[in-house]
């Protein structure tokens, strides 16, 4: 083999830099191609969201590599791969999309590496031992990190596998995803009773936590909720992965709900716990919907520029169920509200007299009540609103209710920077 160009790190080096400026850019473009490509790994912002992060650190210490000629033998995998690994195991999602994830992940990277090569304009010598350097470094590195992220897969899914809340979890995925099941096994099997009401929930974490103790804090949470609310048995607990969880609560023949006693233990419980909840739904089929609909509420959350503590169903139902799409939602958003859509205080201010006059009946008089202003002040805002928005309030008022109440919960999400 020939000997290496003597400038050839030092030409990568410069490919590194030039890219470091865009980490972000390449990072997004890369994760957007892993999940077009890999139908398994959509669906699941949680998910996602630690995808994202592992290409963002495998990116950034590569190109530190590359930047500073450092050798493949002083580099650790980074800590977000290992997790996205041990995350793909609880999920029970298949260690070939991963390695693919990877492959895929590695393709795009020397895609953008190559681009701005070309860009430097260097000779033909220089540039085909710096494309052979390029190659060499990054495919030792994913070599490495691959070898290690799968070994923590497989190390992560066997105590997974073993564990008795995986047992639990594969039999309430089988309850949900049936149409035709034996009642008396399916009590059995879970320790949970199927004929009687039920609330869902879904509780999460947003940050990681080790050793177990992110669980036990939403279990302790769920429990304290049970209690407070009265339920006659112990919840129905089901780890979905190391930070998430489903539960039902066991409600027997009763169906009434205090959302601000739930809210309250949340909210004072602990701070950094989620919970979102379903409507109370009866036998094994409002099992399934409550369950349903607590999940669309927590993907709604998780959206949300601002998630709250705690969300439930009936009360964003409308938005839940609009919101499998952001984009497209964003864009009726704009429709519907106009420059009322865009993110400042004059605007947020005119939005919100705007969904309290609408909850009020139009009403000046309680709408001055409720924000504690001057019923000429609410007047004032009502005329600049229908101003901005091009027509009265009352027309459209279903739209423009869903509008305002979509960016209530979801904030920043759903508006615009400056106006178009």
């Amino acid at each position: 083999m020939a000997a290496e160009h003597p400038e050839a790190a030092k030409q990568l080096s410069v490919v590194a830099e030039n890219l470091g400026s865009h980490l972000s850019e390449v990072s997004r473009d890369i994760a957007e191609n892993i999940v077009a490509e890999i139908p398994e790994l959509r669906g699941d912002p949680s998910v996602i969201k630690i995808l994202q992060a592992s290409i963002a650190e495998n990116v950034a210490t590569l190109l530190h590599i590359f930047e500073n000629d450092i050798p493949l033998d002083n580099i650790e995998g980074p800590a977000a791969a290992s997790e996205y690994a041990r995350r793909l195991a609880q999920r029970g999602i298949p260690l070939s999309a991963m390695s693919r994830a990877y492959r895929i992940g590695h393709w795009r990277f020397l895609q953008w590496c190559l681009d701005e090569l070309n860009r430097q304009g260097t000779g033909d010598e220089l540039s085909t031992a710096t494309n052979r350097r390029m190659l060499q470094v990054s495919f030792g590195y994913i070599d490495r990190v691959t070898e290690h992220v799968i070994v923590v897969y497989q190390q992560e899914r066997d105590h997974w596998l073993l564990s008795q809340t995986a047992t639990r979890a594969a039999r309430v995925r089988d309850i949900l995803g049936e149409e035709d099941v034996d009642l008396d096994w399916a009590e059995q099997a879970l320790g949970y009773r199927l004929r009687q009401n039920h609330l869902g929930l879904v509780a999460w974490l947003p940050t990681l936590t080790g050793g177990g103790a992110g669980l036990a804090r939403l279990d302790r949470i769920t429990n304290e909720i049970a209690r407070k609310l009265g339920c006659p048995a112990r919840p129905l607990f089901v780890p979905r992965d190391a930070v998430l969880s489903w539960v039902w609560l066991p409600f027997g023949s009763h169906s009434d709900v205090s959302w601000e006693q739930l809210s309250d233990v949340v909210e004072r419980s602990d701070p950094s716990v989620h919970v979102c909840a379903g409507g109370v739904g009866y036998g094994i089929e409002g099992f399934r919907s409550t369950h349903r609909q607590a999940l669309r509420t927590q993907e709604l959350a998780a959206v949300a520029s601002a998630a709250p503590q705690f969300t439930d169903f009936s009360t964003v139902a409308p938005i839940a169920l609009m919101a499998t799409n952001v984009d497209d939602m964003r864009a009726w958003v704009w429709s519907i509200l106009g420059p009322l859509a865009i993110d400042d205080e004059s605007s947020a201010r005119l939005r919100e007299t705007a969904q309290i006059f609408l909850d009020t009946g139009c009403s000046y008089t309680a709408t001055a009540s409720a924000q504690i202003l001057h019923k000429n002040t609410v007047q004032y805002r009502i005329r600049k609103a229908e101003e901005i928005i091009g027509h009265p309030v009352q027309q459209g008022h279903a739209d423009l209710e869903v509008a305002l109440r979509a960016v209530q919960y979801l904030g920043s999400t759903l508006l615009r920077s400056t106006p178009t």
